[in-house]
């Protein structure tokens, strides 16, 4: 739970007021003063004997001057006035919810002071304190206002341009409009104008550090559900003659998205009242995907869809028509022709949401139905491996019925929901490294006309295996049949982050970084000789989907800030740097753009040591410091310059040193 305790506003004034009253504060003169170097937090201060206030005299009020406002760990100049005052004296610093965030030593010359400090803890006003000589002489309530927006500069623009590019592609898929009265606004795919809760779901992952409506087209959605608990993919658009919403047949995966878009949207604001009336909507979607006969085999005790490529909408055989119109069309339908069996990411995907809908029972429901929805996920975790995992990764598709598709290995395709997998805790720390090592080889054995080994599925289905009326991915190396996908190379980047390949996803970065420094566009998918895929009119060259990947690659990844709990109460603090060849220095602010949860860090490596400055919104941080390549061991490890006590892992060769504070703010040093 986020601390709600409030800043101790009065409790010294009225003390100080009194003090002052009586004469018990006291002046003595001494030199002018000079500033401080920026100060750390310390113990508190025991006077000087020449210090102690002379009761004879009754000396001004105290008064501070700093700017008004301040950045975490960015230097802060604070002015002291106490006039009749000199000696040594300590200031604290009280963040806006009340916890302590530094106290600082500093010494009075002639009743004056400066000292630079690293401001830290909670955003909003902070409260300062002076103490002297045991007592509290001056108090503000609201010296300055901290404030953060997410930001990371390493010296390098392959990493500092990476965040503003992104965003900026981003932005340009927000759509907003009113709907049955009420605005609702998302991030539309690049691909259609509509507002599908798939792509509004996967681009959170990126938007949320910037975009401040994280729930209107949840609500949306919601109030879209029907009574059996299913929901459709797309919402109405009036506007564009779009009247009601809509799914297509085949997709099997929208109730769990649609409880990883809660969860995730409540893990940015903190609103536990809109988690809770989201509950019922999120227990009837999962309760739907494991009974209802068109979704769920009981038989396998597992998810079914007709035979598509990977997630995608449309299934096996030649085009069909659309019966609305008649017009032909991909085979977005089920029939007599439907080919039906089970595909790895419907079920990695549903036993992450179930995990969710766990946590979710424990913050604001039933702690009970949280056990039971464990159970759940596991048992669901058990039987895909037992039925899919073919021992180096997930099997594409497992047919209901004995089943051989024309012209294809079905055995030896990799396809995008692999990479998916790599986060979303449903594996065992080896099946994630096979994984990740299977792509690393077929990219290290690919063409080299291919730019890169982000395929939607690899080998591809030969021409005419899925009719879509003529529309690009009929043949190989279009589109999901084929196509190279940025949104592959992000998830792929933010896995190999995860399980011990950090250099190869630093790689995946540059590559992106590339490709979109030197075209200034990104799109959803490209021929694998590296041209743009354009599937229609409505596509767009700022592909949100694929950027959203790659900046959380990027952010949790490289940056290495992850939220383990709500507003970033519980962090994880893992900078990968140390896998790089040029970035020593490294200055990070990251936060949800809807309300005060933040992460900032000053990280440095120096030949025989790592330092890592933190603070947050945070009561608590786990941090996880990657160790340069070739160091294995450590001499000391120190927080707050005191020894405290470490693990040393070996992540398949990547060694960490990991701890937790107990506190959100702190300097940790690892020296070797």
């Amino acid at each position: 739970m986020p601390n709600q305790h409030r800043p101790r506003r009065n409790h010294d004034r009225r003390r100080l007021l009194t003090l002052m009253g009586s004469g018990l504060l006291a002046a003595c003169g001494a030199p002018l003063p000079t500033p401080t170097p920026a100060a750390s937090p310390s113990a508190s201060v025991t006077p000087a004997p020449s210090s102690i206030p002379d009761p004879s005299a009754t000396p001004a009020p105290v008064e501070f001057a700093a700017p008004a406002n301040a950045e975490p760990l960015v230097p802060l100049l604070i002015t002291i006035s106490a006039p009749g005052r000199s000696g040594p004296a300590a200031l604290h610093v009280t963040d806006a919810r009340g916890r302590p965030a530094g106290s600082f030593e500093l010494s009075l010359s002639d009743g004056k002071s400066q000292i630079e400090l690293l401001p830290r803890g909670a955003l909003g006003p902070q409260q300062v304190e002076l103490v002297m000589a045991g007592q509290v002489i001056g108090l503000q309530d609201a010296l300055f206002i901290l404030n953060a927006q997410t930001a990371i500069t390493t010296g390098q623009p392959r990493f500092d341009e990476l965040y503003p590019r992104l965003r900026n592609f981003m932005q340009q898929c927000r759509l907003s409009y009113i709907l049955d009265e009420q605005r609702v606004s998302g991030y539309r795919s690049p691909d259609n104008p509509l507002l599908w809760l798939r792509d509004h779901t996967y681009q959170a992952r990126g938007f949320r550090y910037f975009e401040r409506d994280l729930t209107s087209l949840i609500d949306g959605f919601r109030q879209a559900q029907n009574p059996n608990g299913s929901l459709p993919d797309w919402l109405a658009n009036r506007d564009m003659g779009v009247l009601n919403p809509g799914r297509k047949e085949v997709e099997a995966d929208v109730e769990f998205l649609f409880v990883q878009a809660v969860y995730e949207a409540w893990q940015a604001t903190g609103d536990d009242q809109w988690l809770k009336d989201n509950l019922a909507a999120m227990r009837m979607a999962l309760d739907y995907s494991m009974s209802d006969p068109q979704r769920w085999d009981a038989e396998r005790g597992l998810i079914k869809r007709p035979y598509t490529i990977d997630m995608w909408d449309f299934s096996y055989g030649p085009t069909t028509r659309d019966p609305s119109n008649g017009k032909p069309a991909p085979r977005h339908w089920i029939d007599e022709a439907t080919i039906w069996g089970i595909f790895h990411g419907d079920n990695t995907g549903l036993a992450h949401a179930l995990d969710l809908l766990a946590l979710t029972e424990e913050r604001v429901g039933d702690p009970q139905e949280a056990l039971r929805r464990r159970s759940q996920a596991d048992t669901l975790k058990d039987r895909l491996n037992e039925l899919s995992w073919n021992g180096r990764f997930f099997t594409h598709f497992v047919p209901l019925k004995p089943f051989d598709p024309v012209g294809v290995d079905p055995a030896a395709q990799l396809s995008l929901s692999n990479t998916y997998a790599l986060n979303r805790e449903v594996l065992r720390s080896k099946q994630a490294r096979a994984i990740v090592e299977e792509y690393f080889e077929r990219g290290a054995k690919r063409d080299p006309a291919i730019f890169a080994e982000w395929y939607s599925i690899d080998p591809p289905f030969p021409a005419g295996s899925y009719g879509l009326a003529g529309r690009a991915g009929e043949k190989p190396g279009e589109y999901v049949n084929g196509g190279i996908m940025p949104l592959v190379g992000g998830e792929l980047a933010r896995g190999a982050f995860r399980h011990g390949a950090e250099r190869y996803a630093f790689e995946i970065l540059h590559r992106y970084y590339f490709l979109i420094s030197s075209t200034g566009e990104t799109y959803l998918w490209y021929y694998p000789v590296g041209s743009p895929g354009i599937s229609g009119t409505d596509t767009l060259p700022t592909d949100g989907w694929g950027a959203s990947a790659m900046l959380a690659a990027f952010i949790e990844g490289a940056v290495g800030v992850e939220d383990r709990g709500v507003r970033y109460d519980h962090m994880r603090l893992s900078p990968r740097w140390a896998a790089t060849t040029d970035v020593r220095s490294v200055a990070a602010t990251v936060r949800y753009a809807a309300s005060d949860g933040y992460v900032a860090y000053r990280w440095q490596q120096s030949q025989q040591a790592i330092q890592l400055e933190f603070t947050g919104s945070g009561e608590r941080a786990e941090l996880r410091v990657l160790l340069p390549e070739g160091v294995s061991s450590v001499q000391s490890v120190t927080l707050d310059t005191s020894p405290v006590a470490y693990e040393l892992r070996d992540l398949f060769g990547s060694w960490y040193v990991i701890l937790v504070a107990e506190t959100g703010s702190g300097v940790l040093e690892v020296r070797w």
